[in-house]
């Protein structure tokens, strides 16, 4: 028997086809763009206040061009929570910190399973955003009440299918990280098993991670 569509019903099924793959293609920050961003947040993560306003201010930017992508406003958020660190003005701090999580709960509202996909940084955008914000939820005071969601994202990326296949550099952060939450909360076994899985995989953190094996040896 043959079945036929209504052109009404052909229409709603093209309208869906058409904006599965604008989530699944569109929505990419232009790597000429992205990429000088991403390098000031590395700097602003190290430590670097004068590179953490720059790093807000150039994903905000970017952000403004594509609303849609949750990698840009993930970074974003982290990089306005940064801003905590740059003032001595307890409400200055307690309003970087809350916009920055706030946008940061925004980005992870915004995943869907379309974003399983790489976005940006040759990343499936689901570990991207997940990872920044855990490492933003476990980095802010304990009274902000953010270190068990940070912990449960982190485990959420650790286990994640996808990580296997993501570049080396990523999962080395990723496993220092699992690491450093597992020694945190007294789980020595866990965090011996991510940081030979840093050496074993010759990540770049291979020798960070050696330096911490020996930490917990002794």
């Amino acid at each position: 028997m043959k079945l036929g569509l209504t052109p009404k019903f052909s229409a709603r099924l093209l309208a869906v086809t058409a904006s599965l793959l604008m989530i699944t293609t569109a929505h990419a920050a232009p790597e000429a763009q992205f990429q000088p961003a991403f390098e000031q947040f590395l700097q602003a993560s190290k430590g670097n206040e004068s590179a953490i306003e720059k790093s807000a201010e150039a994903f905000t930017v970017l952000l403004k061009s594509e609303p849609t992508n949750p990698v840009l406003m993930a970074y974003a958020g982290a990089a306005t929570s940064m801003k905590a660190n740059t003032t001595w003005l307890p409400w200055k701090k307690m309003s970087y910190a809350e916009d920055g999580l706030a946008m940061l709960d925004k980005a992870l509202a915004m995943l869907t399973p379309a974003h399983d996909a790489v976005l940006q940084n040759k990343l499936p955008a689901v570990l991207e955003v997940r990872f920044v914000a855990a490492s933003t939820f476990l980095a802010v005071p304990g009274f902000m009440n953010r270190g068990a969601r940070g912990a449960k994202l982190l485990n959420e990326v650790l286990s994640s299918p996808l990580l296997a296949a993501s570049p080396l550099q990523f999962r080395g952060d990723v496993w220092l990280a699992g690491a450093s939450l597992a020694a945190k909360e007294k789980r020595p076994d866990d965090a011996r098993k991510y940081l030979n899985q840093v050496i074993q995989s010759s990540a770049p953190q291979a020798e960070a991670a050696r330096v911490q094996l020996k930490a917990l040896a002794s």
